[in-house]
């Protein structure tokens, strides 16, 4: 009884914004098959990061009242690598959470998988993905986010080193998992340059795998990123153009659509989930911490978008490649 109580408390207290979203009779007809973005953090990092530990436990309970079947889970060891915030034991440590993010995984067969995080600059960062390749509860995928990693994409140097990463994740047909947005914080560029950059370089080189740009290029909650809105138009425009390198691409709409957006940006995610189109779009939630909305109520403000709703049956039915083995 304690222990169902605490996994209450802690669900209640996660998001207080959800408790002021209108139920939408869309998301109770249809409810999505898969979350495509979902997070956990040790104790380990979550002392790193001042934030609350999420558990595979907690997760469960978040799908299931959604109604939600199967999620993926994003590793965030990436963090023990940002730049100016390493710790003295990085690499021990990065293994250490891609290791218990796979175990919490394993403990719901069927229902969760885990990808290994990385940071693509760091000169271990090959050796992790062939160490997670080999591990049966991580061999999945790799999840990157750029933004943590200061990953440069008009920098040559990180160019080559990112290419090394896509050829190994390939060879190894992991799965790959983006976080584009360049960095925030630092003001890094973030536009038409990068987006082509990573069209050019990065795309030809995943022949034999998914590769998913998360919160449609942009970074969340919410979409009002101007500059991300300039990168998912170089993006969606070759898809709309059926260009060759975007075969195996996808785009996840994690935070997305969010009750901070004005109408103007609600509109141009429809537009650019159209220009995309639906078929590569897969449904995600994200860490249902700060600002973030809990699954259950980020699907009622997705499906509040002027979507048809033969557009959100088919996004909801979407399931990445990763998730169907």
């Amino acid at each position: 009884m304690i222990k169902r109580l605490s996994i209450f408390l802690f669900l209640l207290a996660l998001t207080p914004i959800a408790q002021a979203q209108t139920p939408n009779p869309r998301s109770e007809k249809f409810h999505p098959i898969a979350d495509h973005h979902q997070h956990l953090f040790s104790p380990a990092m979550a002392e790193f990061q001042k934030i609350q530990p999420i558990t595979a436990q907690a997760v469960i309970a978040l799908l299931d009242a959604a109604g939600i079947k199967r999620a993926a889970l994003l590793s965030t060891a990436y963090a023990y690598s940002r730049p100016g915030r390493e710790p003295a034991d990085e690499y021990a440590r990065v293994k250490e959470e891609n290791d218990w993010n796979g175990a919490e995984a394993a403990k719901y067969p069927g229902r969760l998988i885990a990808f290994c995080g990385i940071n693509p600059l760091k000169d271990y960062a090959i050796e992790e993905i062939i160490r997670c390749s080999k591990d049966p509860n991580l061999h999945y995928g790799i999840k990157m986010h750029f933004g943590n990693s200061d990953v440069q994409l008009e920098n040559p140097a990180h160019i080559e080193k990112l290419k090394a990463v896509f050829r190994e994740a390939n060879a190894r047909r992991m799965a790959i998992v983006v976080h584009l947005r360049a960095s925030i914080s630092l003001k890094r560029p973030y536009g038409p340059e990068q987006a082509r950059a990573f069209l050019e370089h990065l795309l030809p080189l995943a022949t034999r795998i998914p590769v998913q740009v998360a919160h449609l290029a942009a970074s969340g909650p919410g979409y009002s990123d101007t500059m991300a809105h300039t990168v998912i138009e170089v993006l969606a425009e070759a898809c709309e153009k059926q260009d060759p390198r975007t075969k195996n691409l996808w785009f996840d709409v994690t935070t997305s659509a969010h009750p901070s957006n004005t109408p103007e940006m609600s509109a141009l995610i429809v537009k650019r989930i159209r220009q995309i189109g639906v078929k590569k779009i897969l449904y995600g939630t994200d860490a249902a911490l700060g600002g973030n909305l809990q699954p259950r109520e980020s699907w009622e403000a997705f499906c509040k978008l002027d979507l048809t709703d033969k557009e959100i049956k088919t996004i909801a039915k979407n399931v990445a490649p990763y998730l169907r083995r």
